[in-house]
């Protein structure tokens, strides 16, 4: 079994910063993309950033450089940055990845950035 362990979440005031973390725990052969995604109630999941085995990335247009995805492969692991947040980026955050050929996605952790 696999499952993502996501972390990092909280509240906090506009302009502040929050590290987003995503474990991939189970039985692991390999893993691919990794994603980090948002969903706002009402409104459809959608892509934040994502970061292939190679390193290329991809940021939605939203991010405007103040969000940076990482990854570190030994660990299992992926991370997001993301900086000078303001309150349009409250919503609940999925981590996602490809392990072992198949999608997997986290249960999603809280930001709520408000003053």
């Amino acid at each position: 079994q696999v499952h993502l362990q996501e972390s990092g979440g909280g509240s906090v005031q506009p302009g502040v910063s929050l590290r987003l973390a995503c474990e991939v725990l189970g039985s692991i052969r390999s893993i691919g993309t990794m994603g980090w995604y948002r969903q706002v109630p009402g409104q459809i999941r959608g892509l934040v950033a994502v970061i292939r085995t190679g390193g290329d990335t991809k940021y939605a247009d939203f991010v405007k450089g103040r969000f940076t995805i990482s990854r570190d492969s030994a660990e299992n692991k992926s991370y997001l940055q993301m900086d000078n947040l303001e309150p349009e980026d409250t919503a609940v955050y999925y981590c996602q990845a490809v392990v072992n050929q198949y999608d997997y996605w986290g249960r999603g952790t809280q930001v709520t950035v408000s003053s």
